[in-house]
C-alpha cells in the first residue's frame, strides 16, 4: 500500500478526538474559571470591608457621635451589607465591620457556602 494511502486511513480512525477530548476536559475547565471567578468576588469583597472598617473608624474619631458617623461612613464607603459596631475607649475608637458574602456564583457557591469578612480599624480620638 502507498504511503499517501496509508496516512489517510490513520486520519480517519482518529476523527473526532479533539472533540471528545473538549468534551471531557470542558466541565474542569469550567469548574476552574468559575472557582477563580469566585475567589476573585472573595478577595474584592474582603478588600471592600477593611476599607469600611478605615472610613468609619477615621469618621467616628474626629465626630461628636462616634457610633452613628461611623456607621455612615462605612455604608456610604461600600455598597454592601454590612454590620458596623463601634467600641470608644477612653482615647480610641475601633470599628468592627462584618459582611457575610452569599457567595453566588454559579456551581461553585453551592460547594463553598457563605463566607464572613470581618475587618476591624482603630484609631485615636480628635479632640
Amino acid at each position: 500500500m502507498p504511503p499517501a494511502v496509508r496516512e489517510s486511513q490513520r486520519w480517519r480512525c482518529q476523527s473526532g478526538q479533539a472533540t471528545v477530548e473538549f468534551a471531557l476536559a470542558l466541565p474542569l475547565v469550567l469548574i476552574l474559571i468559575l472557582g477563580m471567578t469566585q475567589v476573585g468576588v472573595a478577595i474584592r469583597n474582603e478588600l471592600a470591608v477593611e476599607l469600611a472598617a478605615r472610613e468609619g473608624a477615621r469618621a467616628a474619631s474626629v465626630s461628636a457621635s462616634p457610633q452613628s458617623a461611623a456607621s455612615a461612613a462605612a455604608a456610604a464607603a461600600v455598597g454592601l451589607p454590612i454590620v458596623v459596631s463601634t467600641t470608644v475607649t477612653g482615647t480610641s475608637v475601633t470599628v468592627t465591620v462584618t459582611f457575610v458574602d452569599p457567595t453566588n456564583v454559579p456551581i461553585i457557591g453551592r460547594f463553598i457556602g457563605p463566607s464572613t469578612h470581618q475587618a476591624a480599624a482603630t484609631m485615636a480620638l480628635e479632640p
